[in-house]
């Protein structure tokens, strides 16, 4: 039990402290005259994912890497089944008003080669750099379109940016940044020690772990956004939002945790668990090339898959 409750806790401390140095880091930029558009594009996309890539580097320097792929791969598959899911249950999501194909494409592109280079055996340092390199191509683009619009009228405005405060002071950005840089590999260390010492006791691998429990506390913050976009109407910001966290996952995270050590691929995700991230992307097609709405049918049948992988894994 207290094995459980200890991994709960650095969950927790995980989250807080990823939220506490995205305020800080957002607000620091600001204040040194950081356009709001390079602080939405860069910081907060890799501040919000800043547990993920914690709990990835702690698995590889503890000597689990079945729980760093795990949580990579695992909140892929969480993200687009129970993440899009849960919400529609909730409210219609209304994708059919949506335009995010070349996003969900680059998406699709990042799961290929991140499956092709899995097949080599090991994720390395070689493989990482790939991996960042394709994640450069991503953000140079999403830049080049953000200015384009910029240039053809629209505000670069801070209300873009959920937690800009402009009025903040400095000593409050400091303190949100300790937070953040104390919290954040304190939290990781005890969801990583603690998830192994549960996959022990119960015999199941770290990798199970990682696709399962670790995955789906990660995915939390997600799972937060897209229900109040979903409450919301803003189905743009629910989409945007799943595909943006599964490509920095496989892009970002695998390829700075390669930097830390090597990174063997567990058999069991090249006979299922990839595919299955790749299939639960591809689910997204209607959604994003044919105008179709996320409705609660829609949602009960993407959770149920979900329960449907979970079951297998545990079985």
């Amino acid at each position: 039990m207290i094995e459980w409750l200890l991994s709960g806790l650095g969950l927790m401390i995980l989250l807080l402290a990823g939220d506490a140095l995205v305020r800080g880091a957002v607000n620091l930029s600001l204040r040194l005259g950081v356009p709001a558009l390079i602080v939405s594009l860069t910081i907060v996309a890799f501040g919000t994912s800043a547990p993920e890539l914690l709990i990835a580097i702690s698995a590889v320097q503890d000597n689990a890497p079945g729980i760093a792929l795990g949580n990579v791969v695992g909140s892929n598959t969480a993200n687009i089944l129970l993440v899009l899911g849960i919400p529609a249950l909730l409210a219609t999501l209304h994708t059919s008003e949506c335009n995010s194909r070349k996003t969900f494409l680059f998406m699709i592109a990042a799961s290929v080669a991140f499956i092709a280079l899995a097949f080599r055996g090991e994720f390395m340092v070689a493989t990482g750099l790939i991996l960042l390199a394709m994640l450069g191509i991503v953000l140079a683009d999403a830049f080049r379109e953000a200015r384009a619009h910029q240039k053809a009228g629209e505000p670069d405005d801070l209300e873009s940016i959920e937690e800009a405060d402009p009025d903040m002071p400095y000593w409050r950005v400091a303190l949100y940044l300790v937070l953040g840089l104390v919290g954040l590999p304190m939290g990781a260390h005890l969801l990583v020690e603690n998830a192994s010492l549960i996959a022990q006791a119960y015999g199941v691998s770290d990798t199970v772990i990682g696709l399962t429990l670790v995955a789906v506390g990660t995915s939390l913050p997600e799972l937060a956004t897209t229900v109040m976009a979903a409450l919301r109407r803003q189905a743009d910001v629910a989409l945007g939002n799943v595909i943006g966290s599964n490509m920095f996952n496989l892009l970002a995270i695998v390829g700075i945790a390669t930097f830390f050590g090597k990174i063997p691929v567990d058999p069991a995700f090249l006979e299922f668990d990839l595919w299955v991230m790749l299939a639960s992307s591809l689910l997204l097609i209607p959604f994003v090339f044919f105008r179709v709405d996320i409705t609660r049918g829609w949602g009960l049948t993407l959770t149920a898959l979900y329960g449907v992988y979970v079951a297998a894994l545990l079985m």
